[in-house]
């Protein structure tokens, strides 16, 4: 087991602090670290994907969970894979996508582990139909306070706490997942322009909205007037093998058997259009610009577009450091928040502030939610959510994202923890009802605090 002392952020790279870096490779190594932690208390990390402090440990033990990568059972017949936690779900899609499975929740990248994966209770496109990885867990192995090993199912106290529980209620060693069937490893995609935020938040609740399992919007938070909150929604479904090109289709009828863990590549089909998206640039006027041509860009209605999975499913891969591109040296803020049905008009009062500000929103991403998690804070609820990166050195930010958060919590709406960086405590109180009966476990499991990170000490949890 390797150990360092590092300075560490999260993927916005604002607030660095230095932990001791452990980098166990098997469960006891694992459980060593635990039960020899410092004062400070321990963490579990991945690949360092949330945005904010969630995975960081400021004076304390950080576990880099990535040397805990093994793939130890996929079972077909049942239609489950039990890996560790520290495999990313790139690298399961890369070996399940052969095999003609997927994922039950994919995000909008596939650098992240599945324990982050966990911790974070994450969402996709699909979240009306699918809801969030929670609901598609058969069982977890929980390395506790105490040193120990728990296999935690769901239904239990413990299970709710952990998935969306950001790492606090212990390491999360492996999991089982359970899986969907995929006739093609491709999308068929269609794109719709919106005039209007109205009009989007018309085109996401019509039948082609409905129908399709996977939607999201790019928002043009920079428009104002009539065409404030214009955008271009993108939905999209596993393409059947009637749709593919004959040659794609041979192709498809012979997947490669990979064997688990080995690092396969993408099935590649020739002439699919690669879907890297359009860079961000920093400044309200050179920003202002690029929207434009980005909406008038998209077409006002295409259908049947053929796309990979990784184009479709993980945009913010397609520029892998994205974050320094985007944020500069002073890295970047992600708010991420949700109201409910029938807030539309919170949605609305927010679009028009961030537009008023002439924000450089670099990422502004619109989706529906369904049924919440049982997850105790995780952040799905029944409604809209809206994503989006501002520079962290953007004069007037906090004051602006307070007053953003008085919008959405007065709404009765939430921000993402997973994502926070700068919420303030009695906010997050006031947003996450079941906030309290996080605390009381984590006191009757935990009485000593080894599981600490940088949001548990900024927002008391």
């Amino acid at each position: 087991m390797s150990v360092d002392t590092v300075s560490l952020t999260g993927w916005g790279r604002t607030a660095p602090t230095t932990a001791v870096r452990f980098r166990p490779r098997t469960y006891e190594e694992a459980a060593a670290v635990v039960r020899g932690r410092g004062p400070r208390g321990a963490l579990a990390r991945g690949l360092g994907r949330a945005p904010g402090d969630a995975a960081q440990n400021a004076g304390g033990s950080v576990l880099d969970m990535t040397g805990l990568d093994r793939v130890r059972a996929l079972d077909e017949a049942a239609g489950t894979v039990r890996c560790d936690a520290g495999v990313s779900l790139d690298r399961l899609l890369r070996m399940l996508l052969p095999r003609g499975w997927f994922l039950p929740v994919v995000p909008g990248t596939g650098r992240i582990t599945v324990g982050g994966a966990i911790g974070s209770d994450v969402h996709g496109r699909d979240h009306p139909g699918a809801g969030s990885l929670a609901r598609h867990i058969d069982a977890l192995e929980l390395l506790t306070a105490d040193g120990e090993v728990r296999t935690v199912t769901p239904g239990a106290a413990l299970f709710d706490a952990t998935t969306g529980g950001l790492g606090l209620t212990g390491v999360v060693l492996s999991a089982t997942l359970r899986l969907k069937r995929v006739p093609s490893p491709l999308v068929s995609v269609s794109t719709e322009r919106a005039t209007d935020l109205d009009d989007l938040l018309a085109r996401f609740t019509a039948g082609s909205g409905d129908s399709l399992p996977c939607a999201s919007a790019w928002v043009d938070l920079l428009a104002r007037g009539r065409a404030t909150g214009r955008g271009v929604l993108t939905l999209g479904e596993h393409a059947p093998l009637s749709a593919l090109p004959a040659h794609a289709r041979r192709t498809m009828r012979a997947p490669r058997t990979a064997a688990p863990g080995r690092r396969d590549r993408w099935p590649a089909v020739p002439g699919l259009p690669g879907g890297l998206p359009l860079g961000d640039l920093l400044g309200p006027t050179a920003a202002a610009l690029l929207n434009e041509v980005r909406y008038r860009s998209a077409p006002r209605s295409r259908t049947g577009e053929l796309r990979t999975t990784a184009a479709f499913f993980h945009p913010l891969d397609a520029l892998p450091d994205g974050n320094r591109l985007h944020g500069g040296r002073a890295g970047l803020v992600r708010y991420r928040f949700t109201v409910g049905y029938g807030q539309e008009e919170a949605l609305h009062r927010v679009v028009r502030r961030i537009s008023a500000r002439r924000c450089p929103a670099l990422r502004a991403e619109l989706q529906r939610f369904g049924a919440p998690s049982p997850g105790w804070l995780s952040f799905p609820v029944p409604g809209w959510t809206l994503a989006l990166d501002l520079p962290a050195a953007l004069p007037g930010l906090g004051r602006l994202l307070d007053g953003l958060d008085e919008e959405v919590a007065a709404a009765g709406g939430r921000v993402c923890l997973a994502a926070d960086s700068r919420v303030r405590p009695e906010t997050a109180a006031a947003m996450y009802p079941r906030l309290g009966e996080f605390r009381e476990l984590r006191a009757e499991l935990d009485p000593t605090g080894a599981f600490r990170s940088d949001l548990a000490r900024r927002l008391a949890l």
